[in-house]
């Protein structure tokens, strides 16, 4: 066996490894997206029963504080402490918001992050905040430190604009109130406006009991659509990515240098050289580290493209890796028959050798639980091999395209129209694949990993003059030339 096949022997071997390290990557991503989907399903229930609890309460109006013209005080501060938790729940964190060891008639309506808030909903912006300063007389020290009002955010938003000066609709008396007891809120509880008095999340008029259903609708609704963005944040963060694309293509690195090493390695051994007995010559150690050396790139550039493939393309990791290995294989047959080293006969030949293994894997993955029998089962893989080969060598050999597929022809008329169509099923996927395999296996795009490579010798200290750039230095070093 000469270097080059048993370097296209030993690059299948690590292409078929590469492809089930690349599979476990693939998995493991699509393994933790369906557990944090299910998780986000999960709050989103959660948060669908906290506004389930304040449906019940407003279901009772028998049961609620107040008359006909009151009630919706006590149905505020239900909402507020409902919605609050509901959209904490469906962001998986704890919730803040609570009634517990609040006492129905306490200073405070309920806490929120361990701090005590007074709900106020009166009619009018100005009426509300006589009721924040009455409640601040009668629990003297409320809103200052550890506690703070909560008000109709419609007239919290008012209010704001009447401090910035926007009156639009305003009688001067009510804007004279409303700043007047807005300086004595400031003044007794020592903290600006905006931190004593806060916008609650719902407007006056929402929480009313014609109303309020019609509000805890428009609520579900938007948890509706903050759920769905959040799993649509979390498909989008399992994507395939660049980033796991060159993790796929450094552990193909590894794998391609460790199955060259350790090729090289036995082989020695089979000629009598054991490396764990000091048997190595300087020259040995040199054929084995280049042997390492080009299993590496080889495994660098085939994980980019197996991962490309398995992602982009949905081909399966197995498929995807025998794949990788017919085109590197052909790409080297055709270097051999441009440099005067095999005729086209011997092109095609090993051609349709070289494809056999992606199209056994192949037809493997695509016929399921058809049975092909063993007469017709070499006159359907040579026609995919052949289909295979005929891709590989687009737009490079047009003479020999032209004779593998009269080769194809000749296979496919040996078939019944069952095992046709079989055939045809397994060439319209792989037909999905466009310009894919081109892209993966183009030089000009590749050569940017060539160049990391040189950039991570250089990091390493590796001397400039032993960096090896291009195919030809690579070449020369192995003693191909």
């Amino acid at each position: 066996m000469d270097q080059r096949t048993e370097l296209r022997a030993t690059s299948s071997v690590a292409d078929q490894v590469s492809g089930e390290v690349i599979a476990q990557i693939n998995a493991e991503r699509l393994a933790d997206e369906a557990l944090k989907l299910g998780a986000q399903d999960s709050a989103f229930l959660k948060s669908l029963s906290e506004m389930a609890r304040v449906r019940d309460f407003v279901n009772k109006p028998e049961h609620i504080l107040g008359s006909g013209n009151t009630k919706h005080g006590e149905i505020a501060e239900q909402v507020e402490v409902a919605v609050r938790r509901a959209r904490e729940v469906l962001a998986s964190a704890e919730p803040t918001a609570t009634f517990d060891d609040v006492g129905r008639l306490a200073p405070e309506d309920y806490r929120i992050a361990d701090l005590d808030v007074q709900s106020k909903f009166i009619n009018g912006s100005n009426q509300t905040l006589d009721h924040v300063l009455k409640h601040m007389k009668k629990y003297e020290g409320f809103g200052g430190d550890g506690s703070y009002y909560h008000i109709p955010k419609d007239q919290h938003a008012q209010i704001m604009d009447v401090l910035g000066g926007k009156t639009d609709g305003l009688s001067e008396k009510t804007i004279r109130a409303i700043r007047e007891k807005v300086s004595q809120i400031e003044h007794d509880t020592g903290k600006n406006f905006q931190d004593a008095v806060k916008p609650s999340v719902s407007k006056y008029s929402e929480v009313q009991l014609g109303k309020v259903h019609d509000t805890l609708d428009q609520h579900e609704g938007d948890l509706e659509k903050q759920n769905k963005a959040l799993k649509d944040n979390i498909q989008d963060e399992h994507q395939a990515s660049i980033s796991e694309g060159l993790k796929a293509a450094g552990t193909a690195a590894v794998v391609g240098a460790a199955v060259g090493f350790t090729t090289r390695a036995w082989k020695k051994y089979l000629e009598g050289k054991n490396i764990f007995k000091g048997d190595y010559s300087a020259e040995d150690w040199k054929d084995v580290g280049g042997a390492a050396f080009k299993g590496g790139v080889g495994g660098l550039f085939a994980g980019s493209a197996i991962y490309a493939l398995t992602n982009c393309a949905e081909m399966s990791a197995p498929f995807a890796g025998a794949f990788v290995s017919a085109a590197k294989g052909v790409a080297s047959l055709v270097a051999d028959y441009h440099a005067g080293k095999i005729t086209i006969e011997a092109l095609i030949d090993n051609g349709l050798f070289v494809c056999s293994d992606a199209a056994i894997v192949g037809l493997c993955t695509a016929a399921g639980q058809t049975l092909i029998p063993i007469p017709v089962l070499g006159a359907v893989l040579g026609s995919m091999a052949g289909k295979f080969l005929s891709t590989f060598l687009a737009g490079q050999m047009r003479d020999v395209q032209i004779r593998l597929e009269a080769k194809r022809k000749e296979f496919l008329t040996t078939l019944g129209v069952e095992y046709q169509k079989l055939v045809a099923d397994i060439e319209s996927s792989f037909a999905r694949l466009g310009d894919l395999t081109r892209a993966a296996f183009d030089i000009s795009r590749n050569e940017a990993l060539v160049e990391c490579s040189v950039s991570l010798a250089r990091a390493y200290g590796v001397a400039d003059g032993a960096i090896l750039r291009t195919e030809s230095e690579l070449d020369g070093f192995m003693g191909f030339k």
